[in-house]
């Protein structure tokens, strides 16, 4: 019963500070001219608003094709073996720096929509590739024994019990790859792809905060969007079982 009472305090407690945080970030963006300037430029900021919304749905889409396939590959056979220095050379290749990736993608193919699309897939990949060899490499020796014992052939097994099991943490690297790329599909402006970095980078050059706002604020809209629909989306995806023993276990 109190233990109760102190969540409900608690609960209560949040949603006041978020509701003065929410009137402060108000009230200081009014004092900048964010809503004056978005007031005035509606459907510019709604045309980059959805640019930017299929950048990043393409990007994310294109990731999701080669990367999950992928990190199933890397699971299989021989390609085992080779795992863990692919996953290493991914590893450093995501360490490059976002604007640098769009610029070496610049270089070789040109600039436009393509370009931004080509340059976030590839910043994306590794997020879905190595939470799909996790996740598979994660599922219990037990249960694969136990479907091998029905009679089950290498595809049924992948597909009826191991990619079952392993969504839970292959859809957790899909959505940190989806809000990943949300920011940085903000600098596909630099190489003429569109999207909210239009705003942005021209606030920034024009010294103008109002400017500004108007692409950072629905970026940062979007990028707690996409979160909380992927999150919605596991909760109805994964088993409610997988999903509360993952829980149980302590997983994230």
């Amino acid at each position: 019963m109190k233990a109760g009472l102190k969540a409900g305090r608690s609960r209560r407690g949040w949603t006041l500070a978020g509701l003065l945080f929410a009137f402060a970030a108000g009230a200081y963006f009014e004092h900048l001219g964010f809503f004056k300037f978005a007031a005035k430029n509606t459907d510019e900021i709604w045309k980059l608003f959805r640019e930017h919304i299929q950048l990043v749905l393409t990007s994310s889409a294109i990731s999701i094709g080669i990367g999950v396939p992928l990190g199933i590959l890397l699971t299989r056979g021989f390609m085992r073996r080779h795992c863990d220095w692919i996953l290493n050379i991914l590893g450093i290749c995501q360490t490059v720096p976002s604007l640098a990736v769009i610029a070496i993608s610049m270089t070789y193919i040109g600039i436009g929509k393509k370009t931004a699309i080509f340059a976030l897939v590839i910043y994306g990949l590794l997020p879905i590739i190595r939470n799909s060899v996790a996740g598979l490499a994660g599922v219990d020796p037990v249960i694969l024994d136990a479907g091998r014992g029905m009679g089950m052939n290498p595809r049924q097994l992948l597909l009826r019990v191991e990619l079952p099991n392993a969504l839970y943490v292959i859809l957790a690297g899909i959505r940190t790859s989806t809000v990943i790329n949300v920011g940085t599909a903000a600098m596909s402006f630099l190489i003429g792809g569109g999207g909210l970095g239009d705003l942005i980078f021209s606030g920034i050059a024009m010294v103008d905060p109002g400017y500004m706002l108007a692409g950072a604020v629905p970026t940062a809209v979007l990028a707690i969007g996409m979160n909380w629909f992927m999150g919605k989306f596991e909760a109805w995806a994964v088993s409610p079982g997988l999903a509360y023993s993952r829980n149980a276990a302590g997983d994230p």
